[in-house]
């Protein structure tokens, strides 16, 4: 089995990235996003408590995540590998990931950092909020979400580098060289896309 987990800044390319390489490699890929605001648009009871977090650009509380994770880890799609995106994104998170795979006597095999300039992702994301009409893309919300990730979620950079599974990736240019170069660090820690799924 395959179990990766991408990480990054908002805006660096984590969702579009994650979709081609969960092809790739035959895994689903697991966005924590994407499950909010899925269930923010159907009008859930998790969609609702998480709305008004993920409109002033904070995260939605762990307790949330944790729970909306563990169910979908369980799910039979998951049981060969998996690609999260978006998560875990505090230490905390990362000791229940921990804790939930260690129960399957499993451990995340690679951990890819994608960088990418604050100006250039504010920049992409403002474009984006003008294409999809996303009330989480506003200026002032995305310079909050920098924030926040750097506070949060960067100190799990230092986490997963010390355990040896951390690879990093630019995250600027065209879509297919940063997949190129993402595919590339992965052969060269043992993970294909022939195997992947049987590994």
């Amino acid at each position: 089995m395959t179990r990766l987990l991408l990480i990054g800044p908002p805006g660096a390319g984590k969702g579009t990235q994650a979709a081609r390489l969960a092809e790739i490699y035959g895994v689903p890929a697991i966005s924590t996003g994407d499950i909010f605001r899925s269930n923010v648009k159907n009008g859930t009871e998790l969609g609702n408590k998480a709305k008004a977090f993920m409109d002033a650009g904070d995260n939605v509380p762990d307790s949330l995540t944790n729970a909306l994770i563990r169910d979908r880890l369980e799910d039979d799609d998951a049981k060969n590998g998996f690609l999260l995106d978006g998560y875990p994104r505090t230490t905390d998170q990362v000791r229940e990931l921990d804790a939930f795979l260690a129960t399957h006597g499993a451990a995340l095999d690679v951990v890819v950092e994608l960088e990418a300039d604050p100006e250039i992702v504010i920049g992409r994301l403002r474009k984006r909020a003008l294409e999809q009409g996303r009330s989480d893309d506003t200026e002032d919300v995305v310079r909050h979400r920098l924030e926040v990730y750097s506070e949060q979620t960067a100190p799990l950079i230092t986490t997963y580098a010390d355990r040896g599974v951390l690879v990093t990736i630019d995250a600027l240019g065209e879509i297919d060289a940063v997949t190129a170069r993402i595919t590339e660090a992965l052969f060269d820690r043992g993970i294909s896309a022939t195997d992947a799924g049987s590994r």
